[in-house]
C-alpha cells in the first residue's frame, strides 16, 4: 500500500499533465504485478466494492472519534477520506502490525461478506499512516479524484510501454484487472491481448475549438461543414451478431438504448451523434439526459424519449478498415452504405453548403433557433485519426448566452477544492406571495481563477445564513454573471427551468443583487 499511497499523494499535488504521466510511468515501471494492475483498475474506475460505502466509513469513524468533533473536522476539511485519514486514532497494540499491500486489500474485500468489510477496514486503518489511510479510503470508496482520467492513465501506460495509446484502447474492453496479460505485452513478454469481443471500441477522432481570429489562415475550399447537434457523440459497433454503443470515452452505454441496438442488424463501425428525436425533430438535450447513465430503461421511457443517431462517418464496412481514406471518400462510402442498409432510427448528417466564411458565420448565428450547437468543419482530405489532431477538424460553437444571477447556495468541492466552497447554486428573481423571491436556475463550479475562488469562499463563509449538511445558504448579496449554452424546462428546479453547461463568466462585485435578471427573461430563452 505504501507505493500506492505515495503515488496518490504525488498526483494530488502535481498540477501538470506531463508531470502526472511521469509519476504514473515510474509507478508502472517499478511496482510489480499484480499491485500495479489493481492500481490501474482504481485509476480507470474499474474497481467497485459495493459494501464500502461512505456512510459506513463515516459510522466507523464515529466509533473511534467523538461524533461532534468528527462532524466539525469534516466540515472544515471537506473531504471524507482526508478527514478520516487525519483524525483516525491509532491503537498502540497494532502499531507494529504490517500494513497490507494493495493486492491484499482487493482480494480480502472481494472475498469478504457484508458484515466483515468494516472490520477489515478498521484493522487496516490501524496499521497505516495518514497517507496510507487516505489512499486506502480513496481506493475502496472508488472516488480517487486525483486529476487522472482513464484516458490519461492509459496514455501513461502506453508511454511506459512504448506503444500508441489507441492500441491499448482497442483491446481494453477485453481486459480484466489486474491486467497481467496487458503488462506482459507492454514489457515484451507476450503478444498483444485480443479484444474480448468482436464489437470492440475504436478511439474516436475529435475536433479542436475554432476561434474567429483563426479563420483567415484557413482556406474555406479545403473544408466541408456539418451541423453540430446537441447530443452526445457515440460509436455504433455491430459485428458477428454483437451490437454495442460506446460513448466518446469508450464506455458501453448499450443497455440504455435497446431501441437502437435492436435495429443494428449490420456489420459496420459507425460514428455519430446520439439524440432524442420525434417525427424527425431533434429534442432538447434535457430529453436525452433522461436516458443517459442508466443500465436499463422502461417501456414508458422508450416511448417518451425515442433515441436516434445522426451518422457522421463510417470507420469499418464489414472487415474493411476505412479510416485511412480521405473524408470525401469515407462520406461517399457512408452514403452508399446507408442507401443499401437503410438502418432504422438513424439518418445522415447533412452537409451544409457555403461559399465563404461570412456566409458560414451567418448560418451559425441562426443555429440557436433550431436547437443546434453550432458547426463542424472538416478538411475534405482528412484521414480518420484517433485523438485530437490540430487542423483537420474544428468545432465552431454558437456564442454563449449570459444572465446576471444571484448566488443562493454553496457547497464544498472535491479533490484540491475540498477545502473551498466552490459549487454555486444561483437564481433569478420572480414575484412571489410575499414579494420578490429568488428561484434557482442552475449550478456552476467553473469559470473563475484560483484567486477568485478564494474570494468567493471567503464571501460564502461571511454571509452564510443557514446550514444543510455540506450546503450553505447565503444571503442574497452577490451577483454572478453566468454564461450558458441554452435553457430547458426542468421539473428538478423550483423555477421550472435549467441551464445547459452553466459557468461563471464574471463576479459582479459592483452590481446590487436587486438588479439581477428576472425569471421572465430566462423563460424567453427556453429551447423546445
Amino acid at each position: 500500500m505504501k507505493p500506492f499511497s505515495e503515488l496518490i499523494d504525488a498526483l494530488v499535488f502535481m498540477p501538470s499533465r506531463n508531470g502526472k504521466i511521469r509519476l504514473l510511468t515510474d509507478y508502472f515501471a517499478h511496482v510489480p504485478d499484480p499491485d500495479r494492475g489493481w492500481a490501474l483498475a482504481a485509476l480507470t474506475e474499474s474497481l467497485v466494492f459495493r459494501e464500502a460505502k461512505p456512510a459506513a466509513i463515516r459510522q466507523l469513524a464515529a466509533t473511534r472519534v467523538d461524533p461532534e468533533l468528527f462532524a466539525l473536522s469534516h466540515d472544515f476539511v471537506g473531504d471524507l477520506a482526508e478527514t478520516v485519514a487525519l483524525i483516525w486514532p491509532e491503537r498502540p497494540e497494532r502499531a507494529n502490525s504490517q500494513p497490507p499491500s494493495i493486492t491484499e486489500v482487493v482480494e480480502a474485500l472481494q472475498a469478504a461478506k457484508r458484515g466483515q468489510v468494516m472490520e477489515l477496514v478498521e484493522g487496516w486503518l490501524d496499521t497505516l499512516d495518514s497517507s496510507g489511510r487516505f489512499a486506502l479510503l480513496k481506493l475502496i470508496t472508488g472516488s480517487l479524484r486525483v486529476g487522472v482520467s482513464a484516458r490519461l492513465a492509459k496514455t501513461a501506460l502506453a508511454t511506459w510501454g512504448g506503444r500508441d495509446p489507441n492500441e491499448i484502447e482497442e483491446c481494453w474492453h477485453g481486459l480484466t484487472p489486474p491486467y497481467l496479460d496487458l503488462f506482459a505485452w507492454l514489457e515484451g513478454r507476450a503478444e498483444r491481448p485480443a479484444a474480448g469481443h468482436g464489437a470492440g471500441f475504436r478511439p474516436l477522432m475529435l475536433s479542436q475549438a475554432l476561434e474567429e481570429e483563426d479563420m483567415p489562415a484557413l482556406n474555406p475550399d479545403d473544408y466541408s461543414a456539418e451541423w453540430k447537434w446537441d447530443g452526445i457523440r457515440v460509436q455504433l459497433v455491430a459485428k458477428g451478431g454483437e451490437r454495442r454503443i460506446y460513448s466518446r470515452t469508450g464506455d458501453d452505454v448499450s443497455g440504455a438504448f435497446p431501441d437502437l441496438t435492436d435495429h443494428m442488424v449490420f456489420d459496420a463501425v459507425l460514428d455519430g451523434e446520439l439524440l432524442v428525436a420525434r417525427e424527425g425533430e431533434v429534442a432538447p438535450f434535457n430529453d436525452l439526459q433522461q436516458r443517459l447513465n442508466r443500465k436499463a430503461v422502461t417501456a414508458r421511457m422508450l416511448q417518451d424519449y425515442p433515441a436516434w443517431v445522426r451518422l457522421y462517418d463510417i470507420l469499418f464496412d464489414g472487415e474493411e478498415d476505412l479510416r485511412g481514406l480521405p473524408l470525401t471518400e469515407r462520406r461517399a462510402r457512408l452514403e452508399r452504405w446507408y442507401e443499401a442498409v437503410r438502418p432504422r432510427r438513424m439518418d445522415l448528417s447533412e452537409i451544409v453548403p457555403f461559399a465563404g466564411w461570412e456566409e458560414l458565420k451567418a448560418l451559425r448565428e441562426g443555429a440557436r433557433e433550431n436547437a443546434i450547437e453550432g458547426l463542424m468543419l472538416k478538411r475534405r482530405d482528412s484521414l480518420y485519426v484517433a485523438g485530437r489532431p490540430k487542423g483537420p477538424w474544428f468545432k465552431w460553437k454558437r456564442g454563449a448566452l449570459t444572465l446576471d444571477t444571484v448566488m443562493m447556495y454553496a457547497q464544498r468541492g472535491h479533490g484540491k477544492r475540498s477545502s473551498f466552497y466552490s459549487d454555486y447554486t444561483f437564481g433569478v428573481w420572480r414575484d412571489g406571495e410575499g414579494g420578490q423571491e429568488l428561484v434557482p436556475v442552475g449550478k456552476a463550479y467553473s469559470g473563475f481563477t484560483d484567486a477568485e475562488l478564494a474570494e468567493l469562499d471567503r464571501w460564502v463563509r461571511n454571509h452564510t445564513v443557514r446550514k444543510y449538511g455540506p450546503v450553505r445558504e447565503v444571503s442574497a448579496g452577490l451577483v454572478l454573471e453566468v454564461a450558458f449554452d441554452s435553457v430547458h424546462p426542468s421539473t428538478r428546479h423550483k423555477s421550472g427551468l435549467a441551464m445547459r453547461f452553466p459557468r461563471v463568466h464574471r463576479i459582479r462585485w459592483d452590481k446590487p443583487a436587486a438588479e439581477a435578471d428576472r425569471l421572465e427573461t430566462v423563460r424567453r430563452m427556453v429551447v423546445g
